[in-house]
């Protein structure tokens, strides 16, 4: 570059590097490949034989590609019943107990109501209780009340276990929300439920996306409850029918993986319909409150 006298100015071209920047990129870069390797190693040995998978590398791609191993594994392992029940009973759990949660925090975060911190307090020690404590009178319970291998009766304690915790998430985004809206409409003449409906809840869009993804994907993978309270082979879920593939068909890996790649794809389809929420409520929730 010439300077203004005539003379000729080196400008070096070296930039900077940002080594957090690529610190970050490597942890990126390695979180991918160690969430990655599973999957890859799954779908691997659902496309392998028996014999292929007792004496072949784990990570070789299959020699003969065994399509069949799917349609198989869906007619032994009994999948369309297992998918209903799953579905079935994530249909009417996860909008019912983001509909119940939503409204209790609403009335914790915006409402004038005595004993608000101590029921909120109640509520955030019920996120905290493990379920495995709660299985045994939780079979009594059921068991009394004749909801055994019954949708209501693992329908209830679903929602019984996750309702606080969705209802500590959304308080917090609740109270961020300026409190001028509800004067507002308040002055023209809202009452609470036109509030909650139509203020309160579209703002909350991103929270409750975030919400339902996670819920969701809980309810599909659920299993101590489901096998406390499923015993009947129909009433089986997702998790509950993978183990009885499993310990009937040890020696045929390839169906078995070909079963569990199958019982991904809901929980893949619901991520997609709703992954443009989900990081914005995730983070919403986090550092509001």
């Amino acid at each position: 570059m010439d300077d203004p006298e005539g003379g000729v100015v080196t400008v070096s071209t070296e930039r900077r590097r940002d080594y957090t920047l690529v610190g970050l990129w490597i942890a990126l870069v390695v979180s991918c490949v160690v969430w990655a390797l599973p999957f890859v190693f799954i779908v691997l040995t659902s496309l392998k034989s028996t014999g292929e998978i007792s004496g072949g590398s784990a990570w070789a791609p299959p020699e003969q590609w065994r399509w069949d191993n799917y349609p198989d594994a869906a007619d032994r392992g009994d999948l369309v019943t297992s998918f209903g029940n799953s579905l079935l009973i994530a249909c009417i759990k996860v909008p019912l107990g983001l509909l119940v949660s939503a409204a209790a925090a609403f009335a914790l975060a915006r409402l004038a109501l005595r004993w608000q911190r101590a029921v909120l307090l109640v509520v955030t020690v019920g996120a905290m209780v493990p379920i495995q404590v709660a299985l045994a009178p939780l079979f009594t319970t059921m068991s009394a009340l004749d909801l055994l291998n019954s949708d209501l009766g693992i329908i209830l304690p679903y929602l019984a276990f996750g309702i606080p915790y969705q209802v500590f998430f959304l308080h917090g985004f609740f109270r961020a929300i300026p409190m001028e809206l509800d004067e507002a409409a308040r002055i023209d003449g809202a009452s609470n439920a036109r509030l909650f409906f139509r203020i309160i809840l579209p703002l909350a869009k991103p929270a409750l996306a975030a919400l339902f993804i996670l819920d969701f994907v809980a309810t599909w993978n659920e299993y101590s409850i489901a096998l406390t309270l499923l015993q009947d082979q129909d009433t089986w879920t997702v998790p509950l029918a993978l183990q009885g593939f499993s310990s009937q068909f040890t020696s045929s890996y390839g169906q078995l993986n070909a079963f569990i790649v199958m019982s991904i794809l809901p929980v893949l389809v619901v991520y997609l319909l709703f992954q443009r929420y989900f990081t914005q409520g995730a983070l919403a929730g986090a550092v509001k409150g």
